[in-house]
Formats: structure tokens, sequence, C-alpha cells
């Protein structure tokens, strides 16, 4: 049965692939953005608000849609003093279980930010800082985004994890 869906994880791993992209362009919109500021601040004593306010919307956007992508590339901080040890039915258990954890974690991150982004939108939410940026809620709608995101790679994770037989002590990044 599972079988059936493993083309389903390998259509959400390449979305999760393409927003992983998009999260490296930001990386680079976003250091081209520093340098211009300090250039702009130190050498013409010249400093935008909007232009700083956008360096933390362009961070909290890298952030919140690369994190799906730095885990299922296996970029993320893990404690490996006990994993390592572990035989492979062991590391399939603790891979599933914190799959799971993580997906309910997400699911909550999503709930209960839904009404603050809903919040933010219905007062049209802007920066407090004269010439700031507006529609903050935009930015706001990052985090049920990314924990959304984060969700559909973990689905992914567990459909590969139970898909796959156990073979040589490997497994997979959780």
């Amino acid at each position: 049965m599972l079988k059936v869906l493993r083309p389903l994880a390998t259509v959400i791993e390449g979305f999760i692939d393409r927003i992983g992209g998009l999260t490296a362009w930001i990386a680079l919109v976003m250091i081209g953005l520093v340098a211009t500021n300090v250039l702009l601040r130190y050498t013409f004593s010249y400093g935008s608000v909007w232009a700083q306010e956008l360096e933390w919307h362009l961070l909290a956007a890298l952030i919140l849609l690369g994190m799906s992508h730095a885990l299922q590339r296996g970029e993320n901080v893990r404690v490996d003093l006990f994993y390592a040890r572990y035989s492979p039915l062991g590391k399939r258990v603790v891979d599933v279980i914190s799959a799971l954890l993580l997906i309910t974690v997400s699911l909550a991150f999503i709930w209960l930010s839904l009404g603050y982004v809903e919040q933010s939108r219905s007062i049209m939410e802007a920066s407090a800082d004269p010439g700031g940026i507006p529609y903050r809620w935009l930015v706001k709608s990052l985090i049920p985004l990314g924990y959304g995101l984060l969700v559909l790679q973990q689905l992914a994770h567990l459909l590969r994890l139970l898909d796959t037989p156990l073979n040589n002590g490997e497994s997979s990044h959780v």
C-alpha cells in the first residue's frame, strides 16, 4: 500500500526542493540588501527604515520557508550520542516518533498562529515606525506557511521511512 504513496512523497519532496531554491534567492537578495544598507549608512549617512525592516522580513522568510528544506536535506542539528549506537530498527522507531512529534508541534504552531495572522490582517497592521513596511500580516502569514511546509516534508519523510526496508544499519535523518 505504501508503494502506491511513493509518488506522493516524490511530489512533496520536489515541492520542498523548489521552496529551498527560493530560499537561496531570498538569502542572496538579503545579502545584497544588507550590503547596500551598510554602504549607504556609513558612506552617505543615509538610512531607510523600510529597507531595514525588509531585512527582518527577508530573514523571517528565509528561516520559515527554509526550515523544511534544511530538514529534508539532513542539515538540521541533531544529537547522535545515543542514536548512532541504535540498531536499524531502533533508528527507524526514533525517526518515526520524531517525525510524528514534529508534525504534532507544527500543527500546533499552525493552529496557534492563524488567529495572530488574522488579527494582524483585520486591522491592516503596519510598521509602527514612520516609513516602515505596511501589511505586516503578510510576513506574519509566513508562520503557518512555514510550519505547513514542515508538516508536508515530515509526511513525505514518514512515507519514505515506512516504505523503505531496513538495510545495513542505515536510516534517514529526521
